[in-house]
């Protein structure tokens, strides 16, 4: 790291707005059952999980077979996490860069 650069500090969860990407640590606090749903790329299944930092609380959708993967207690690092508005409540997901994994 440069001299006079401060490190740089991964956003929390209270600081997310719609149509950015996300980078955060978060822990998950609660995940629904997988629902089947039928997707223009075709059958799937989809899981909605709770995910919540000191500063705040967002919904994870965790499709395929991510939704057997993450379990309540986890502590997850979102990296290029898509956040949208969806039906007035903020989620964020994968999109087609983003990466999920647990983290100690």
């Amino acid at each position: 790291m440069a001299p006079g650069f401060p490190p740089r500090t991964m956003a929390g969860i209270a600081t997310l707005r719609a149509n950015m990407n996300a980078t955060f640590q978060a822990t998950i606090t609660a995940v629904s059952a997988p629902r089947d749903v039928t997707t223009s790329r075709g059958a799937s299944q989809v899981a909605d999980a709770t995910l919540q930092d000191e500063t705040g609380t967002i919904t994870l959708t965790l499709w395929g077979d991510d939704t057997k993967t993450y379990s309540v207690g986890q502590k997850v690092q979102i990296t290029d996490g898509w956040v949208k508005d969806f039906r007035g409540k903020l989620q964020v997901s994968m999109g087609r860069s983003g990466t999920i994994k647990v983290v100690p």
